[in-house]
């Protein structure tokens, strides 16, 4: 980090950052994503949601007063198993009754000014969040899957941008997503039916930033204890790597730090052997078929990587994506429910075809 503020102190940065940096000043988040896209995006996944589960779940954008304001990686809102994840909040906020938003002006939660070593810049792209939550007058700020984002956010956004004293004094500012759905689980407000990822073997990844740049929860570890917690409620087969390859001493990806660009696909390739070759250690003794992990980088990379080590590009997968796998929604339709209406579909099409040959 001292080196490359140095480099940002004589003008000189990661190109790959810098484009990205200037897509957040201008629109908002790293996608370049307007606000039109950004709505209809949302909308095709409420219906979505509804057509999986026949329920209504919205995602609002620049809902003023809501209680809650979600701040995102914007790789949520396009790209698997990213998505997958925002849907997975989405239906914990709609269970839990949760008042909710996210803001086209503040979409996104990655602060790509610390991986250039520019203060400014990231004192830029936190004061967003922080107006965003002044306009749309909300009383909780949350952060979504994002490892650097977790860490600008639990260890600068205050800071840079605080203070938050117009906010909820009563919960942390920020919260990530992963405390908000432990605290709902912790209370017994959230019903799973684990069976409904059966067919994955799990492991997970500690992310570096969350790992060793941030914590969780109001006890030292909550880092490492929440995240898990979350997946044994969710899943019925979990297994950790080798000790020595996570928590404090977990590997990184390969593709942090800035280095998310094919034009360092072989340097990543090479940096992600570490985790591969544990993720294939506990593949060999438990038959894990999956990993999670809580930070966009880090399933980005494994995403293009994991083929080079003998795993499916969809092996890497969301916390919340697990969640929304197993999450029980109110009025939520039932295979048993899908199949009777399958069998009276079929009954009536019998029925009716048998009238025209009469």
């Amino acid at each position: 980090m001292a080196a490359r503020e140095i480099m940002d102190s004589v003008g000189k940065g990661q190109k790959y950052c810098n484009e990205i940096i200037g897509k957040v000043h201008k629109i908002g988040n790293n996608l370049g994503l307007q606000k039109k896209a950004l709505e209809a995006t949302l909308e095709d996944l409420e219906e979505d949601i509804e057509d999986e589960t026949g329920v209504k779940v919205q995602l609002p954008v620049d809902q003023k007063g809501a209680d809650i304001m979600l701040v995102t990686p914007s790789a949520d809102f396009f790209a698997e198993p990213h998505v997958d994840g925002l849907i997975g909040y989405a239906k914990v906020f709609h269970q839990a009754g949760a008042s909710w938003t996210i803001s086209s002006y503040a979409s996104e939660a990655a602060n790509f000014g610390m991986f250039i070593g520019s203060y400014e810049n990231m004192q830029e792209i936190a004061l967003r969040i922080r107006k965003a939550a002044i306009d749309l007058k909300v009383k909780r700020i949350i952060f979504g899957e994002c490892g650097h984002a977790w860490r600008a956010g639990y260890s600068f956004l205050n800071t840079l941008a605080g203070p938050f004293d117009f906010l909820d004094q009563d919960y942390p500012v920020p919260q990530h997503i992963c405390e908000y759905t432990h605290d709902l689980i912790q209370k017994g407000e959230l019903t799973f039916d684990k069976s409904q990822n059966d067919d994955i073997r799990l492991t997970y990844h500690d992310s570096c930033n969350v790992a060793r740049g941030s914590r969780m929860g109001d006890k030292p570890g909550g880092q490492f204890e929440i995240p898990r917690a979350i997946l044994r409620a969710v899943c019925n087969h979990y297994y950790d790597m080798p000790a020595d390859t996570i928590r404090e001493s977990t590997f990184c990806c390969g593709g942090g730090g800035g280095l998310l660009t094919d034009e360092l696909l072989e340097v990543r390739t090479k940096g992600a052997q570490p985790r591969m070759r544990a993720l294939q250690q506990v593949s060999e003794d438990h038959g894990v078929t999956h990993m999670a992990a809580l930070c966009a980088i880090c399933k980005t990379q494994f995403a293009k990587v994991m083929p080079e080590y003998g795993f499916e590009m969809d092996a890497i997968v969301s916390i919340h994506q697990m969640v929304s796998n197993a999450i029980v929604l109110d009025g939520q339709i039932s295979e048993e429910d899908e199949d009777d209406e399958d069998e009276t579909r079929t009954e009536t099409s019998g029925d009716d075809t048998n009238e025209g040959e009469e």
